[in-house]
């Protein structure tokens, strides 16, 4: 039997930008198990560009808000927040001001589902 390789396809967006904000409010509890992660209530799901800014915006995050990160990757700038409906929209509503307003980011609308 022969494994069939994958190739993985990962294109990034020049310049400073959030270019996804998605909340998700309340999510099947299964989620957060397959996530491996506590079920709190709602996910924020982020990515930004360059993929280091997750780091500033992880530590925005949980200053802003009550809220935990539950995954964050430098590499990719995927940003995933863990907590109360509001307390994660209040995370994310932050990031996106700082970006925009201290380092020139373009924000991204909050989307939710």
């Amino acid at each position: 039997m022969t494994e069939e390789k994958k190739r993985f396809i990962q294109e990034f967006v020049p310049g400073k930008q959030v270019t996804l904000s998605h909340l998700i409010a309340n999510p099947d509890p299964d989620m957060f198990e397959k996530l491996g992660i506590q079920d709190t209530g709602a996910l924020g799901i982020m990515t930004l560009t360059p993929s280091e800014t997750v780091i500033i915006a992880g530590d925005l995050a949980t200053k802003a808000a009550s809220v935990q990160i539950g995954f964050l990757d430098r590499f990719t700038g995927s940003l995933v927040l863990v907590g109360s409906v509001s307390e994660v929209e209040m995370a994310m509503t932050e990031i996106n001001r700082f970006l925009k307003e201290t380092l020139g980011y373009t924000p991204s609308n909050i989307t939710k589902s």
